[in-house]
């Protein structure tokens, strides 16, 4: 019986680190699968916010090409997402959006809006408040878009001109943005023209074989003649 006890003890504390060897290695195992989640959840966030400013521009351009395309020269901004997909100003199917797509970040459907002074969605933007990857880095149309700390802080709205005349998009008046129609320098109506040089600068006029000399001009009355000097007559 002696003999069966340290063999015993031997047995159980060779179970023991097996135990704990297989302890560490669940432990090993959990913390790569937690490091393996957190690295995808990462890579889907990116993507995610990559989708958000594909899907963003797309609803910038749509807002864009309505407000431009107003007819009769009253520019307007659409009242609802839903006139992007079918123009009511137009009799017919005029189309400014292929489809309404939903928010990559909430992956819903539900935009938050930006209202237009004078009537209408001028921007929408994502409902998340969730912090974003990308700070820095974005195109220039999203220079804005730098050090915010919310998605909802990323609006996708038209960047229009007003129209000729100085009226704003809402209140009535047409013409593209942009246009110019005094045709005015970039300088601005006040600048000083710049010099414009002569056609016809002033040369000597060459001499045509067969043509008379120049004529000297004859001084008019009361104005002194200029002396001419005398021909030197050679001495013999």
């Amino acid at each position: 019986m002696s003999r069966d006890r340290p063999a015993a003890r031997a047995g159980r504390r060779h179970a023991g680190f097996t135990y704990l060897a297989l302890m560490i290695l669940v432990a090993i195992l959990a913390l790569a699968t937690s490091a393996t989640v957190t690295l995808g959840s990462i890579a889907q966030r990116r993507q995610a916010e990559q989708r958000l400013l594909e899907v963003g521009d797309l609803y910038r351009q749509a807002i864009t090409s309505y407000l431009n395309s107003s007819p009769g020269g009253n520019r307007r901004y659409p009242g609802s997402l839903n006139d992007l997909l079918k123009d009511p100003r137009y009799p017919g199917v005029r189309r400014h959006l292929r489809q309404l797509y939903p928010d990559p970040i909430t992956g819903k459907k539900e935009w938050g809006v930006v209202p237009a002074p004078g009537g209408g969605i001028m921007a929408v933007h994502s409902l998340s408040e969730a912090k974003p990857i990308k700070i820095a880095g974005f195109e220039a149309e999203n220079q804005l878009f730098e050090g915010k700390l919310r998605y909802s802080e990323w609006a996708f709205g038209a960047l229009a001109m007003p129209a000729a005349g100085g009226v704003a998009p809402g209140a009535g008046g047409g013409g593209v943005p942009g246009a110019n129609p005094a045709g005015l320098s970039p300088q601005g109506a006040g600048s000083v023209p710049a010099p414009t040089p002569a056609l016809f600068p002033g040369q000597v006029p060459a001499q045509v074989p067969g043509s008379l000399p120049p004529q000297t001009p004859t001084p008019s009355p009361g104005q002194s003649r200029a002396p001419t000097a005398s021909p030197t007559v050679p001495t013999r």
